[in-house]
């Protein structure tokens, strides 16, 4: 078989895939379902990719990116799939661009600053309460804030401690995050919001180990990961697996059979799929990644073919507006 029969065929079956995931099975030009457009109906939308420097935007049955926002990096989606929170950390030569957190409006095209500080300040990924009224994010490394998405306001929720990623579930009781403890090291540990008690949920078992990127399913009973704790011994660039663990810290398993290189995953506003950023094995450079999508229970998956996306950070997927 030719490399096009085997790209062309990769594509056919990634558009039938992206069809099926974001509501648009009876084809690529097809209407939403009127009991979608009538009710509160939770329709997926596009991908967004955060590149390091701009954020791409994936629409549903296409495979080429368009090009969302020009600067910023981080890119999230409120519940309502409405705004899109991203970060800056970089300064401008001239002194003019500054660390930011800032809001773009999907539907009017407008832009708000959230937050902005001196150079030096570092702004971590933000994620969204499930009402969409506050944003969480860690602040030089060490604190984990709230920050009222009318307001402005912020509020201290955990301070003192190397956090990274946090990611709050659906239920709207928990945030977790990759903690860095003094006494036993990287972990995974969940912030009880209506009670501040953090719980350690993940520990990896040996030193080295590479786990980020948690997020809650959709129910909110287990975190999925990405680590190389089943896959060290491989000689894949970036082998990993996704991995899951409930909430109370058992119950651990691997989500994904072959190992390959994975970063941030996350689940449809519908909750019937994940997705992630990856590298299709037809890559010739693997120094970039595309997007893998399997349903949320992690069988056979496929690829949104379509341009590489090198040095990306982010992943996120919005809800249809």
């Amino acid at each position: 078989m030719t490399g096009m029969n085997r790209r062309a065929l990769l594509r056919t079956a990634a558009l039938a895939g992206a069809a099926t995931a974001t509501g648009l099975a009876g084809g690529l030009t097809a209407a939403a379902p009127a009991a979608a457009a009538e009710s509160t109906a939770v329709v997926n939308g596009p991908w967004l990719v955060s590149v390091g420097w701009g954020v791409l935007q994936v629409n549903p049955g296409r495979t080429t990116p368009q090009r969302l926002l020009d600067d910023g990096d981080q890119a999230t989606t409120s519940p309502d799939g409405r705004y899109v929170a991203w970060i800056n950390n970089a300064r401008s030569g001239d002194g003019s661009l500054e660390p930011y957190v800032q809001l773009f409006d999907r539907v009017t095209g407008e832009t708000r600053k959230l937050l902005a500080d001196p150079f030096g300040t570092h702004y971590g990924a933000p994620t969204w309460s499930p009402d969409g009224t506050q944003i969480a994010l860690v602040i030089g490394y060490d604190t984990l804030v709230a920050v009222d998405v009318a307001t402005a306001a912020k509020r201290v929720l955990v301070q003192g401690h190397t956090m990274s990623y946090p990611n709050w579930s659906r239920d709207g009781s928990m945030i977790v995050t990759r903690w860095v403890s003094r006494s036993e090291g990287p972990q995974l540990r969940t912030l009880e919001l209506a009670t501040g008690k953090v719980r350690p949920i993940y520990t990896p078992e040996a030193a080295g180990e590479l786990f980020h990127g948690p997020v809650f399913m959709p129910n909110s009973e287990r975190v999925v990961f990405c680590t190389n704790r089943w896959t060290r011994d491989t000689e894949v660039p970036g082998g990993q697996a996704l991995g899951s663990v409930r909430i109370d810290g058992t119950g651990l398993k691997r989500l994904t059979d072959e190992t390959r290189y994975y970063q941030s995953p996350v689940f449809s506003p519908d909750g019937r799929y994940c997705a992630a950023l990856s590298i299709p094995p037809t890559n010739e450079a693997p120094d970039g990644g595309n997007i893998i999508v399997s349903t949320s229970g992690f069988g056979e998956p496929w690829w949104i073919p379509g341009d590489e996306y090198d040095d990306s950070s982010r992943l996120d997927w919005a809800r249809a507006i």
